[in-house]
């Protein structure tokens, strides 16, 4: 059974991150609840509270919980990336050790922040395959960083059922014109709930992507949870465009609106890393990329937490799905309910 809080946390923040209906937004829940749910594990006092109240108190448990199967390409790390001097806490290096992909490296973060840069964008390029070559900016790093907690994930899987590519076209799409556009009649997961239609495609490797296309314009994300507990098998005629979307940003000003100050300033106990008491987080970047077409899709996604000094039936009539204007999309672990990339498509 999906988890709610992980669905109530990936739509919270979403809203805070792509308040712009009209713009294209790609961004994965799991790399930056993974991200979040270490600097958690790192928190004490008033900062860890303000994170588990966003992710929920069994986001460790979700997150470690979705692994792709063997049938799809499926990569994930978790690094601790930390100043040589700077004292790290066994309890943590402990919890650390118990997810995915865990590693601890250490970086010249004083002496050389640009080759720690270099070093930290470098290993996360190695885990996304290369679809993510520069996740921190030159700048982003400098003399006075102790330490950077990493997520990265890489996502390969193909459709159960794949769209045949004699059936793609370019057809209208609501504000951009004529997209190319996938067709493919076959089995699914149907739901039409709360302004929203739904349709649920099964991948290789216990992944589906969930297709959420509003009755009207793109508004915000009330009645998702219903629509989604509401999926059920049916036939379906869909019509989806091909996607191509990356998108780089800082999500220190999204979380905040929702909840996560603390960590961001002086009041930050980060007593759970290191004993340092005056550690505390400066940003919290994060870039997504997620290709879709006829054979399958791939996404890759990053995030990290920077640390300062304080310096899937019956063969009936098949429903048509246009997605012919701005939706959603979701792909996510299908046991779990893990949210490994949420987009929001304005224009194909």
């Amino acid at each position: 059974m999906p988890d709610r809080a992980h669905l109530t946390f990936a739509l919270t923040l979403h809203d805070a991150v792509a308040p712009d209906r009209t713009r294209n937004a790609c961004w994965s829940p799991y790399s930056v609840a993974s991200a979040l749910g270490l600097t958690a594990q790192a928190a004490r006092g008033e900062t860890e509270s303000e994170l588990v109240a966003l992710l929920g108190a069994d986001h460790a448990k979700v997150l470690k919980g979705a692994v792709a199967g063997d049938d799809a390409e499926f990569a994930v790390a978790n690094t601790l990336w930390a100043w040589d001097a700077l004292p790290i806490e066994e309890g943590f290096l402990t919890d650390l050790a118990g997810w995915p992909g865990a590693k601890v490296r250490s970086a010249p973060f004083a002496g050389d922040p640009e080759g720690s840069r270099k070093l930290i964008n470098s290993d996360v390029a190695e885990t996304t395959r290369g679809l993510i070559p520069e996740l921190l900016s030159a700048g982003s790093i400098t003399s006075d960083t102790v330490a950077t907690l990493v997520n990265a994930l890489y996502l390969k899987s193909a459709w159960v059922e794949e769209f045949s590519d004699h059936d793609t076209a370019d057809r209208p799409f609501r504000g951009a014109g004529d997209v190319a556009t996938m067709r493919r009649e076959g089995n699914a997961r149907y739901a039409r709930r709360a302004g929203w239609e739904a349709v649920a495609l099964s991948a290789r490797g216990g992944v589906e992507a969930v297709v959420l296309l509003p009755e009207d314009e793109l508004g915000g994300t009330e009645g998702v949870p219903d629509v989604l507990e509401a999926l059920a098998p049916d036939r379906v005629e869909l019509f989806l465009p091909r996607l191509d979307l990356s998108v780089n940003a800082s999500l220190g000003q999204a979380l905040q609106q929702v909840g996560v100050r603390t960590m961001f300033g002086r009041a930050a106990d980060l007593g759970g890393l290191s004993p340092d008491p005056r550690l505390y987080v400066d940003d919290v970047v994060h870039e997504a990329v997620l290709r879709l077409d006829e054979q399958g899709f791939e996404g890759a996604a990053a995030t990290a937490v920077v640390m300062r000094m304080t310096s899937f039936i019956p063969a009936e009539p098949a429903r048509t799905v246009r997605v012919d204007r701005p939706y959603l999309l979701l792909v996510r672990h299908a046991d779990t309910g893990a949210i490994f990339f949420l987009a929001q498509v304005a224009k194909p």
